[in-house]
């Protein structure tokens, strides 16, 4: 390595604003821009809407109308004869013919820690080794070769109750996610909009912009003697992590995080909350060529809804469907649809029947996720449960066959293997292909 490509200029280090980066944690998203692993070129791009808590599918894409197990909510028609869905959802109704609605999803964990990581990962939890996330995995398949941004960004996670599942396991940290919005802040305030920021960048109180351009220059200094004697694969690793957060800090695809730059009307036509501020900000990460953009919307397992089910759903479907309904339109004004797949799950579904509480409780047996975008073919519902949404009746899909299904749509052979470091040799994911929803 030549330490004397990497110089910069005092206006660049300025310019970054962020570099207090070197004096804080760099877990996280620091560790994703060193990766030189994978050099195939981007085919698709992904976005992953995670319903954190496990929808209720009785109330949004798979309505038992006239049965006990129903609940109060009606469905609607959409544009496609025969697939009708929540009233609450009406935008995302719009867009039924980019659709591949999967009605008969039956997992095995029904506890939140336990089915984020079977779901996220295709695999049960347990056991030496550390599988990684979908999202982990897609990045290295779809890896963009010096772009500026990382490949795989998770907007306002929530991984305090199964970090695992967020994790790029085996894979190591040159795969993790950049984190916006990780800490969760509160809600924004009437008439506002959600602000959301990538963690780990502000300088924080006790570091001024000269400490910060100091520390980066006598890093450099240390640098540069320091690889003269150890150009090993660490070291040489390490020093491409922070070369190359500089090289974002001063990149102008930075500009993607100022949602200020969009007109007050876009940011209200998304909704205002922090769902719905993520979605537009994972369009204009994805304007951008980033591969992976993940957006959740359940802070504190929003969708755990126990009690006082049909409130908290209806909130939620509204927040959704803004969100949801006005990224698709878009993505599609942009003809960026057609290259973007999209898959709305949560780690489970919830009981057809309703408890005491007018709640839902946690149902893996018969439960709902939702195709749409590039590589599917829209207009379609598949796999049926029972009358009752108590049992699959129809074409059982499991966690594995949904994460072979999102690889094949990107583009990417799910047979594909990657090796542990114990060299077992690990598929990309191993269920089966719904090749019916495939277009």
């Amino acid at each position: 390595m030549n330490p004397g490509q990497w110089d910069w200029t005092r206006r660049d280090v300025l310019r970054a604003g962020w570099l207090a980066s070197l004096g804080v944690s760099s877990s996280g998203w620091l560790p994703l821009l060193a990766n030189e692993a994978s050099q195939s070129e981007r085919r698709r791009q992904c976005i992953l809407l995670w319903m954190a808590g496990g929808p209720s599918q009785t109330d949004t894409f798979d309505m038992k109308p006239g049965h006990a197990n129903g609940g109060e909510f009606k469905e609607i028609a959409t544009r496609v004869p025969g697939l009708r869905i929540s009233e609450h959802l009406p935008m995302v109704a719009l867009h039924a013919d980019q659709l591949a609605v999967v009605r008969s999803v039956s997992t095995r964990e029904g506890d939140h820690q336990r089915g984020t990581y079977a779901m996220r990962t295709g695999h049960r939890p347990g056991g030496p080794i550390r599988f990684p996330c979908i999202g982990a995995t897609l990045a290295k398949e779809l890896h963009v070769v010096d772009h500026a941004l990382p490949d795989y960004f998770t907007i306002d996670p929530v991984v305090q109750l199964s970090p695992e599942a967020f994790s790029p396991g085996f894979l190591g940290p040159n795969f993790a996610p950049a984190t916006v919005g990780g800490n969760n802040e509160a809600p924004p305030a009437p008439g506002q909009f959600a602000e959301l920021r990538v963690d780990n960048l502000a300088l924080p109180p006790s570091v001024s912009v000269s400490q910060a351009q100091s520390r980066v220059e006598l890093w450099q200094h240390l640098q540069r003697g320091f690889l003269r004697e150890h150009e090993t694969f660490g070291p040489v690793a390490q020093d491409t992590v922070y070369r190359r957060a500089l090289k974002i800090m001063s990149s102008r695809d930075t500009e993607a995080f100022d949602l200020g730059q969009e007109p007050d009307a876009v940011r209200q036509a998304y909704g205002p909350t922090r769902f719905g501020q993520g979605c537009l900000l994972a369009r204009r990460l994805i304007e951008r060529g980033v591969p992976i953009v993940e957006v959740t919307l359940g802070t504190g397992l929003g969708w755990d809804t126990h009690q006082d089910n049909f409130r908290r759903v209806r909130e939620l479907s509204n927040e959704l469907d803004l969100g949801w309904g006005t990224l698709m339109s878009e993505l599609k004004e942009r003809g960026l649809l057609e290259t973007t797949t999209i898959l709305w799950m949560g780690e489970f579904g919830r009981t057809p029947n309703i408890n005491p509480q007018a709640g839902r409780d946690h149902f893996p047996n018969a439960w709902t996720c939702v195709f749409a975008g590039g590589g599917i073919r829209g207009g379609q519902y598949y796999g049926r449960t029972s009358d009752d949404g108590m049992e699959v009746a129809e074409d059982k899909v499991s966690e594995a066959d949904v994460l072979a299904t999102l690889c094949q749509a990107l583009g990417i052979d799910p047979n594909r293997e990657n090796v542990s470091p114990e060299g077992r040799p690990i598929r990309l994911a191993e269920g089966t292909v719904i090749d019916k929803i495939l277009a």
